[in-house]
């Protein structure tokens, strides 16, 4: 299966596809360096081997990495903009050495710029960065939102604006956040909505660029505009969304990780883990089972 969850890179970025392994992760989600720094040191030879270790016993597509949440790539302040520029670089470039696939990437806010001035300033931040890393293998991600306060990618016709003027678009794809979409008035609680929400992706986005999933329930209801994650089937969104994604033959090679709130021992992971996993079990038992 495709199933995971984000794991701490506390001790070495190598030990996240270990205790992703531990609690039985197929796929992983990771920071390449501390998330509340702008700054970071220079990965060894070392930890670069070690991760490398630790990837055996994962599929590579289904690692993935996040950026840092200061990063704001749509910025209209020059030194914030800079900074998150070149932070951005460190991150493809570490992802890139580590040989991640994708990294996930929040659009950020355009501080009220207005949104299509905060989208031409993603594009034109992406079209630098890409330019600086030229043959590199990293796909980015962008994820989509819920929409709170200026933060830009709650729409899929935004994001689709802002891949429009890469000019490498083959190196932009995207990452779906359930609790997000749901937040910004993507329904999904029932297979009519979730069929409309994916066919409305489809046409804006396109499914084949559709590389990676965040499992979150939501504390708040449809077009709430407010980013609330909590446990599978605990919220808002209730179980059906995920009962109808880990069953849907379409999204069986794309990574879906948890990004719900845990405790060091991960045992809120362990159980939304076994939750989904139910979910399709039951499916799959029920296929099986004779028709008469």
């Amino acid at each position: 299966m495709n199933l995971g969850a984000h794991m701490s890179i506390a001790g070495g970025v190598h030990l996240a596809l270990r205790r992703g392994l531990e609690i039985g992760c197929n796929a992983v989600q990771l920071f390449v360096k501390s998330s509340n720094q702008w700054k970071a040191k220079k990965l060894t030879e070392g930890e670069i081997s070690l991760f490398h270790e630790e990837m055996i016993n994962f599929q590579p597509t289904y690692i993935m990495a996040h950026c840092s949440y200061l990063i704001n790539i749509a910025s209209p302040e020059p030194v914030l903009l800079q900074k998150s520029k070149e932070a951005l670089l460190v991150e493809m470039q570490r992802s890139e050495i580590l040989q991640i696939p994708y990294l996930v990437l929040h659009p950020g806010s355009h501080k009220g710029a207005g949104e299509e001035a905060g989208a031409e300033t993603v594009a034109r931040s992406l079209d630098e960065v890409f330019a600086k890393t030229e043959g590199d293998n990293l796909m980015i991600l962008l994820e989509n939102t819920s929409g709170q306060g200026n933060y830009l990618g709650h729409s899929f016709e935004q994001l689709a604006r802002m891949r429009e003027m890469v000019e490498e678009k083959s190196r932009v794809g995207f990452c779906f956040d359930t609790c997000h979409g749901f937040a910004a008035g993507y329904d999904l609680t029932s297979r009519r909505a979730y069929e409309e929400t994916f066919r409305a992706f489809d046409r804006a986005l396109s499914l084949e660029n559709l590389k990676a999933f965040h499992l979150n329930d939501s504390k708040t209801g449809l077009g709430s505009r407010k980013d609330r994650h909590t446990h599978i089937g605990k919220g808002e969104l209730g179980l059906e969304p995920f009962r109808l994604l880990v069953n849907d033959p379409r999204f069986e090679k794309i990574p879906m990780v948890l990004e719900t709130p845990k405790g060091p021992d991960l045992k809120e992971d362990i159980e939304n883990l076994s939750v989904l996993r139910g979910l399709r079990a039951k499916i799959a038992a029920g296929r099986r089972a004779p028709s008469g």
